[in-house]
């Protein structure tokens, strides 16, 4: 009804657990699929039976709306399209802010949370308040609350800072076997060409003062925090504080030698502790 396209990718047996994995920015999904959705430059990955990898979801819409009620929107269309009521929700960086968020405001919606590099959304507002060392590694926030001029930035000398966030010593993808391709960097330059599709991310982050502080806080389900400590962008300290907010069994792996981009630095590991933890708790629902 709201006139905008959703463009998703499903895999899977119907009728298994749903999968929803949230990415985050500058990040895309599907290299063969990307850029179909009015939101942007994401798509949907829905996993019914494996995990092959934490990236995905549609970014939002181009207008500026509450990520939170847009998401609780887009989920209630897939699940009426697939025959869903509830799901696994994954989500890394601003995904992961999407999910706690949601996991918070739409409990019934999800059965099990796990995010990947980013703390419950009221311990990094209240810690950032308090330590200035990730006031300075969050200032991107407040930069990209100016109209337009983020976007320009982004596209000066053929997209340099989008590239050296990807492959620089300081923010880049840590493991070396594990570094984007020359053919990666330009399918990411090819999907952030796009008439627009830095905007749709980017009003992610001109949205979010609208919904924080949180008045509700508690996260009730089964959460798994995957944490790379040499995240340039998030303080790991961060990570043992979200505890406090999850008011149900809790697991928290910190991975000492990974990066911000602990999906590509330790795909392997990543996708083992997920799917130790679902299935663990699998067998303590039964028990």
């Amino acid at each position: 009804d709201s006139g905008l396209r959703f463009h998703y990718v499903a895999a899977g047996e119907r009728g298994k657990p749903l999968m929803l994995l949230l990415h985050g920015f500058p990040e895309f999904c599907w290299f063969s699929l990307w850029g179909d959705s009015d939101g942007g430059t994401g798509i949907l990955y829905m996993y019914s039976t494996e995990i092959r990898g934490m990236q995905s979801l549609l970014y939002m819409s181009r207008r500026t709306y509450i990520p939170v009620f847009f998401i609780y929107l887009s989920l209630t269309v897939v699940y009426l399209c697939l025959g869903y009521n509830k799901c696994v929700l994954i989500g890394h960086d601003w995904g992961g802010m999407i999910a706690w968020l949601v996991a918070i405001c739409y409990p019934e919606m999800v059965t099990k949370l796990i995010v990947v590099n980013f703390p419950h959304p009221s311990v990094f507002t209240e810690y950032i308040l308090r330590h200035p060392s990730q006031l300075i590694k969050s200032g991107y926030y407040f930069f990209f609350q100016m109209p337009w001029f983020p976007e320009f930035m982004f596209t000066l000398n053929d997209f340099k800072v989008l590239k050296s966030l990807f492959t620089s010593q300081a923010t880049g993808i840590g493991r070396k076997g594990c570094r984007l391709t020359a053919e990666d960097i330009e399918a990411y330059l090819y999907v952030f060409s796009q008439p627009g599709a830095l905007t749709g991310p980017i009003n992610h982050y001109r949205t979010i003062f609208s919904c924080l502080p949180l008045q509700h806080h508690e996260v009730i389900m089964p959460t798994l925090l995957l944490w790379g400590e040499r995240d340039a962008f998030m303080e790991v300290e961060m990570a043992e504080i979200t505890r406090i907010y999850v008011k149900n069994h809790f697991r928290l792996t910190i991975l000492s030698e990974a990066s911000h981009w602990l999906q590509q630095d330790q795909p392997d590991i990543v996708n083992k502790l997920i799917w130790t933890f679902l299935k663990e708790e699998t067998k303590r629902k039964r028990e």
